[in-house]
């Protein structure tokens, strides 16, 4: 049988540490959906991409953190019904990637600033659909309240670290995309699929600071 991990481990302070050890305040070299798919490479470099910003809220929880995630609504004309992090697009009023992160979980789930601390960035993540997205690490203290926006979200729903941070909780699989094979993470949970650029992030973050 499987030991249960340590819920020190996987802990909102744990996690500060790691951060602080490896000093990802530092984006570092990008990632992105060519690493899995070297041919993509000319895809997710070209010019004109657009910046965005993700918040990767950690819930600072006695038994163990958790990760919030959401479920897209399933009206979306992009990515409807997909699991992904609150974020968007970096507007010009917005100071920095946090700025944009923090607004846009606001925006989509409630999430009130002031339970969030940012404590830095992992590498920016590069997609085929001309996106450069930021992910911002932020530690959310409890007694916080989320409202899925409807036009937006359709759930949010929180994740064990221990589970997220378990490699053989990541299982690589492949389809077929524009003609080509294209690989990918993805992260069976309860009922749920976490795949895709969510999941490409959420191993981002297990190379960086678990494995």
């Amino acid at each position: 049988m499987k030991p249960s991990p340590r819920f020190d481990v996987f802990s909102a302070a744990d996690l500060r540490r790691r951060v602080l050890g490896t000093g990802l305040e530092a984006l570092g070299n990008d990632v992105g959906d060519h690493v899995l798919n070297p041919d993509l490479e000319q895809l997710v470099e070209r010019q004109g991409a657009r910046e965005a910003a993700v918040l990767v809220p950690i819930v600072d929880r006695p038994e163990g953190a958790g990760m919030i995630l959401t479920t897209r609504a399933g009206h979306l004309r992009k990515h409807s019904g997909q699991i992904a992090f609150p974020g968007g697009s970096v507007d010009p009023g917005d100071a920095s990637p946090e700025a944009a992160a923090l607004r846009e979980s606001l925006e989509e789930i409630a999430l009130a600033p002031e339970h969030v601390e940012t404590i830095g960035r992992l590498p920016r993540y590069l997609t085929t659909t001309g996106f450069r997205i930021t992910p911002v690490l932020g530690l959310v203290r409890p007694g916080f309240t989320l409202k899925p926006n409807p036009d937006e979200v359709a759930d949010v729903f929180e994740v064990p670290l221990g589970f997220l941070m378990d490699a053989a909780n990541h299982a690589r699989e492949s389809q077929v995309w524009q003609g080509r094979e294209r690989s990918y993470y993805i992260m069976p949970f309860e009922n749920r699929h976490i795949w895709g650029v969510t999941a490409g992030i959420i191993r981002t973050l297990y190379e960086r600071l678990y494995a």
